[in-house]
C-alpha cells in the first residue's frame, strides 16, 4: 500500500503556501521530485533526511504525481499549541488536529449551532465536478458582476490538503476565504460537513457565491458509480439543505479521446440526474447547446437554463495560465471552461 523510500534533499525549488517542491537523492542514486507541506512535516533544508511515499509517483499520477515527505526525521518540527479536536485523515498517520469552524470551541460556533437554513434563502452555490473549474467559475463571475464576495468550499474527493493547489494560490485575491471539509484540510476555516462549510462561507466568510468542487484529483475507474465526482450530485442536495440555489457545471468536452467524456461526460449525467435528488440550475452555454442535447433526458430532474456565453472565451484568456483539465487547455478543450464560466455568469445573475 505504501511505497517508502528514504532519501536526502538536494534542492528546495518553489513554494506555495501550504507546499514546497524538493528535489530528493535516494540511496540508489536517483533523484526525484518531491512535495512536502511544512505545516505537517516541517521546512525542509538542503541536506535534510527525509523519508517518502512515492506510490503516486510510481503510479505516473498527473495530478499529485510527486514523491510526498512524511518525516523529517532528524528534524521535526516543534508541537503546535492552540484551541481545536476536530481532526481530519482521520486515524492516518499524519493525522491533523484543526479548530473546526462549527466546534464548540470556535469563536462562530453560534452562527452554525442551530444549522437553521439560510436567510434570506437563495445564496448561489456553484458545484462541479472537477477542481480545475474552479478560475473558469471565477473567471465567469467576475467578469459579469466584479467585486463579488466568492468563497470556495473543498470537499475530500480529491486531494485532502488544499495546500496542493496551485490553482486555489493562484486565485485567493479573487476569493474572501477558503473552507475545507469532510477530511479535506487546510483552508481558512475548516468544518465538518459540506452543509456546515457552505453555511460558514455565508455567515462566517460572507460570502455572496459558494463555488464548491472536490480538491485537485479527480479519480475515476470508467464505470458508472465508481468516481469521485459523484459528490457534485451530493453537493446540490446540500446546497438545497441549508436555503441555497445549486447551479449546477455541466462537464463538456469535444476533445476528451474518451467517448463517455464527449459532449456531456457521464460523471454529469449520474451526478446531477442520478445522485441529485433535488432540482438544480444546470447551465447550458448557447454556444454548446447541441452538445448538450443528447444529455437532456437524463437531466429532466432539473432546471436546464441556457446561458449567452458570447464573449466568455475572451473573459478566460487571462485566467488561461490556470486552466487545464486533463492535460488540455482553453485553446484544445474551449467547451469545458466555458462550461464552467457560463455557470459563474449565471450566478452573477441571479445576485442582480
Amino acid at each position: 500500500m505504501v511505497r517508502w523510500r528514504r532519501g536526502t534533499v538536494v534542492a528546495v525549488g518553489r513554494a506555495w503556501p501550504g507546499s514546497v517542491e524538493l528535489s530528493v537523492e535516494l540511496a540508489d542514486g536517483t533523484t526525484v521530485a518531491a512535495l512536502a507541506h511544512p505545516p505537517l512535516v516541517g521546512s525542509p533544508r538542503e541536506g535534510d533526511v527525509v523519508l517518502l511515499n512515492v506510490g503516486a509517483l510510481d503510479l505516473g499520477l498527473g495530478t499529485g504525481g510527486y514523491a510526498l515527505v512524511v518525516a523529517l526525521p532528524d528534524r521535526l518540527p516543534p508541537d503546535t499549541e492552540g484551541p481545536g479536536h476536530l481532526v481530519k485523515a482521520r486515524y492516518t498517520p499524519l493525522q491533523a488536529v484543526v479548530l473546526g469552524v462549527d466546534e464548540q470551541d470556535a469563536p462562530a460556533h453560534a452562527l452554525l449551532a442551530q444549522g437553521e437554513p439560510l436567510e434570506p434563502p437563495g445564496t448561489p452555490v456553484v458545484v462541479a465536478d472537477l477542481h480545475s473549474s474552479l478560475p473558469a467559475v471565477l473567471a465567469g463571475l467576475l467578469g459579469a458582476r466584479p467585486g463579488t464576495r466568492v468563497a470556495y468550499v473543498m470537499t475530500d474527493g480529491g486531494a485532502l490538503p488544499l495546500w496542493l493547489s496551485r490553482t486555489v494560490a493562484a486565485v485567493r485575491d479573487s476569493l474572501v476565504g477558503t473552507v475545507t471539509v469532510g477530511q479535506a484540510f487546510g483552508g481558512d476555516l475548516e468544518a465538518v460537513s459540506l452543509h456546515s462549510g457552505i453555511l460558514a462561507a455565508v455567515r462566517v466568510l460572507q460570502a455572496e457565491v459558494v463555488v464548491v468542487t472536490q480538491g485537485p484529483g479527480n479519480l475515476g475507474t470508467g464505470t458508472t458509480w465508481g468516481f469521485s465526482g459523484v459528490a457534485a450530485g451530493e453537493a446540490v442536495n446540500a446546497a438545497v439543505a441549508v436555503g441555497a440555489r445549486p447551479v449546477a457545471v455541466l462537464r463538456l468536452s469535444e476533445a476528451d479521446p474518451r467517448p463517455r467524456h464527449v459532449g456531456v461526460s457521464h460523471h454529469s449525467t449520474t451526478a446531477y440526474g442520478r445522485v441529485a435528488l433535488v432540482p438544480a440550475d444546470v447551465v447550458v452555454p448557447r454556444s454548446y447547446a447541441a452538445l448538450v442535447d443528447p444529455a437532456r433526458p437524463a437531466l429532466a430532474r432539473h432546471r436546464l437554463v441556457e446561458v449567452d456565453d458570447a464573449g466568455l472565451v475572451d473573459a478566460l484568456r487571462p485566467w488561461s495560465r490556470l486552466l487545464s483539465s486533463m492535460g488540455r487547455g482553453l485553446d484544445d478543450d474551449p467547451a469545458a471552461f466555458v462550461a464552467a464560466a457560463a455557470a459563474g455568469r449565471h450566478a452573477a445573475a441571479l445576485l442582480i
